[in-house]
């Protein structure tokens, strides 16, 4: 199954779910530089992918976002309890997901230092500016916010396994 039913997600969703999954948790260990200043493998090995990483997120975030506003009347079924809770800390997900890779392109941009992805150039050295270095100054911040939301998202995921053992959980995996 495609598409998301009623009662699971389907193949499109449930593979931008576990590779953006494993992408972030990739970028998370990002907060291993303030260990050692960074000098250790998963610095010297994994960190250097950030913002190349960073930019595929923010491409799969942009087709996820789009994938689950054609999907909205498929989706499973929340229970009428909590739904506002669970539609508002996703929405909140989303929204950190979204700003995470754009805080990190202003960062980069303005502090002139440009934007490579991949080996590829999309945005060249240039001047510094004040005010896109003053916004993207907000990516570490959001960080830690992405951070305490997904340990959050984990945690109820397992809530619903294991405490509730409603299904929740079956409908991603």
């Amino acid at each position: 199954m495609t598409i998301d039913t009623k009662e699971r997600y389907g193949k499109i969703t449930r593979s931008f779910h576990w590779i953006m999954a494993l992408l972030i948790g990739w970028q998370l260990l990002k907060f291993g530089d303030r260990i050692a200043e960074g000098e250790h493998w998963i610095g010297e090995t994994l960190v250097p992918w950030h913002i190349s990483i960073g930019v595929l997120l923010f491409v799969l975030i942009a087709l996820r976002i789009i994938w689950a506003l054609t999907q909205r009347h498929n989706r499973p079924v929340q229970d009428p309890k909590t739904a506002i809770l669970v539609k508002g800390g996703h929405f909140l997900l989303y929204a950190a997901m979204l700003l995470m890779p754009l805080t990190g392109a202003m960062v980069m941009l303005g502090n002139g230092y440009g934007l490579t992805a991949f080996g590829v150039q999309l945005a060249a050295k240039g001047d510094e500016i004040p005010w896109v270095a003053a916004v993207g100054s907000l990516h570490s911040p959001l960080a830690w916010l992405l951070l305490i939301m997904v340990v959050g998202h984990i945690g109820m995921a397992l809530l619903h396994h294991f405490i509730k053992r409603d299904g929740v959980m079956q409908r991603m995996v």
